[in-house]
């Protein structure tokens, strides 16, 4: 969950000039502190009045350890930046108005199959088993968790539930960090879950230790060459190398004259058959042409957008290197804040990806300003 700044705007300014040459490297594969001083430099680095912040710490330091990702002085403060602006230090954070939230995608889902509204209700008025009615639970949810384990009740018992679900747990995120079911699950495939006593990873997501293993696999366990950390932040909120994708696409701009929304998704994901081309993709084509590729080709390598293997193809290349050319010689920047509109039912707000960055970046800054050199 997105939670507001506290810093004022003058105080962010002044902090960010102040520690400018301070960014430390993005790269996960540098050098991490010993087990001892990577645990006091994160409890050096979660801040003041967190409850339990020694337990906090040492999560921390474990699942650096468990993910074989190096605790530095960056990597510690990027990792409490984004659990102190997801969650306030909250294993799972209170999500104001979520039953509201809960019945619009029953309701949504109910129509999509055309089943009327007054045999949902019905449904969901039966017992659930904990004493309450799936109703009542879900009027009463406070946290992600608890509708989380509402739904889980629901699509396993109640027929209903099954036609309006089947396996699809409305539930997307959760945890400490805010991070996404799906990547977690994901993740797994390429490295286990190192706790064997784990029911799912859907409930270890709202556990401590889980919610912080996957939040930290998300925003470092993927190798990034950006000059500053907010980029990655970027990348947490958007998708990993989003923040590349989209400087990529307004090199692609530059070099064909289009415009491009620079917002990091560089295939039209909104048409899942992918038929036809989307925007980036169209001035790829065109932009292939000049450079001797097919429009096959071109959608390969588009594909490519969510690994560090993009940055080695002929259209990144080509694109980037007729860009600088544009510039007076001066080159482009490799790493752009995705131009991004934030959408989700917990948001109030106007929100962007670069607000998201640039706000957890702040909290970043003031952490390497209380761990010290």
């Amino acid at each position: 969950m997105i939670t507001p700044n506290r810093l004022p705007p003058v105080a962010a300014l002044a902090l960010a000039a102040l520690l400018a040459g301070c960014q430390t490297t993005t790269d996960p594969s540098q050098a991490g502190l010993a087990p001892q001083d990577a645990l006091s430099m994160a409890r050096k680095a979660v801040p003041p009045g967190v409850k339990d912040a020694s337990g906090w710490a040492h999560d921390i330091r474990t699942s650096f350890s468990l993910l074989g990702l190096p605790a530095t002085r960056g990597s510690l403060c990027a990792t409490v930046a984004i659990i102190e602006q997801e969650s306030n230090f909250q294993v799972n954070p209170v999500v104001a108005g979520l039953p509201a939230i809960a019945w619009k995608a029953i309701e949504e889902r109910a129509g999509r199959y055309h089943i009327p509204s007054f045999m949902v209700r019905s449904a969901l008025a039966l017992p659930s088993g904990n004493g309450k009615s799936y109703a009542e639970r879900i009027d009463s949810a406070r946290t992600e968790e608890d509708l989380s384990r509402t739904f889980d009740a629901l699509i396993g018992s109640v027929p209903m539930g099954r036609q309006l679900f089947g396996q699809y747990n409305p539930v997307r995120t959760g945890g400490a960090m805010q991070v996404s079911i799906a990547y977690a699950e994901e993740h797994t495939k390429r490295k286990p879950y190192p706790y064997g006593d784990a029911r799912s990873i859907r409930e270890e997501i709202f556990t401590r230790r889980g919610g912080l293993y996957f939040g930290i696999a998300h925003l470092l366990d993927y190798p990034v060459d950006y000059p500053e950390m907010k980029f990655r932040f970027a990348d947490y909120n958007a998708g990993h190398y989003a923040s590349r994708n989209a400087a990529f696409q307004r090199a692609l701009a530059v070099a064909t004259g289009r415009k491009l929304t620079p917002d990091g998704d560089l295939l039209d994901h909104a048409n899942p058959a992918m038929n036809t081309p989307g925007q980036t993709e169209q001035a790829a084509r065109v932009f292939g042409k000049q450079i001797g590729q097919s429009d096959e080709a071109i959608r390969a390598m588009l594909q490519k957008g969510d690994s560090l293997a993009f940055a080695d193809t002929p259209l990144y290349k080509a694109a980037f290197a007729r860009a600088d050319r544009a510039g007076s010689g001066r080159p482009m920047a490799r790493a752009l804040l995705p131009d991004i509109r934030l959408n989700s039912p917990k948001i109030t707000r106007k929100l962007t990806t670069a607000w998201f960055a640039e706000r957890v970046n702040e909290r970043y800054l003031r952490c390497l300003a209380r761990v010290g050199e």
